[in-house]
């Protein structure tokens, strides 16, 4: 996306550097996406985790659009979509995907099996009413055939969602 003008930040939390300007388009930065911001009196538990919400990051970086978000973010991602729904930053999301796992709720998702599956519902639907329309899906069948533990013939642990905003301007 670089190479053809696009301005790109990736993030990743072992990047040696805060910030590495690869190309001039391509940014590297020491930080990574989360659905909340560090409490300032803690912390950091590694030397080289630093996390910010989405919308936090766009104010530091003085953004206020994303053509496009692609995120892994190791079972995390149902809390990181909450907090974009709850901030009002998706309006300011064109294209988003997410790798999304089922094999397990995530350890910021608490509950029996079915609160848990109301709550991924309630997200997907929410990005639904904020005028999000799924155009691609892609099922990872390397990863093993589990839903919230349990083995289930032909699904997967991880599948790639991605959505456009209707409503992009």
């Amino acid at each position: 996306m670089a190479n053809n003008g696009c301005e790109v930040h990736r993030f990743d939390p072992s990047v040696k550097s805060a910030h590495i300007l690869e190309s001039p388009r391509l940014w590297h930065h020491r930080l990574s996406i989360d659905w909340r911001d560090p409490h300032p009196a803690v912390a950091a538990p590694k030397l080289h985790s630093n996390t910010r919400k989405l919308g936090t990051i766009l104010n530091e970086f003085g953004h206020h659009k994303i053509d496009v978000l692609k995120a892994d973010l190791e079972s995390a991602e149902w809390k990181v979509l909450e907090n974009l729904i709850l901030e009002d930053v998706l309006e300011q999301i064109g294209q988003l995907t997410f790798e999304v796992h089922l094999h397990w709720p995530g350890f910021e998702v608490s509950g029996r099996d079915s609160s848990v599956v109301r709550f991924w519902y309630s997200l997907l639907k929410e990005l639904e009413l904020k005028g999000f329309r799924l155009f691609h899906s892609y099922k990872d069948l390397s990863k093993p055939q589990l839903f919230l533990k349990k083995d289930i013939f032909n699904a997967s642990s991880c599948y790639t969602l991605s959505w456009v905003n209707t409503r992009w301007k």
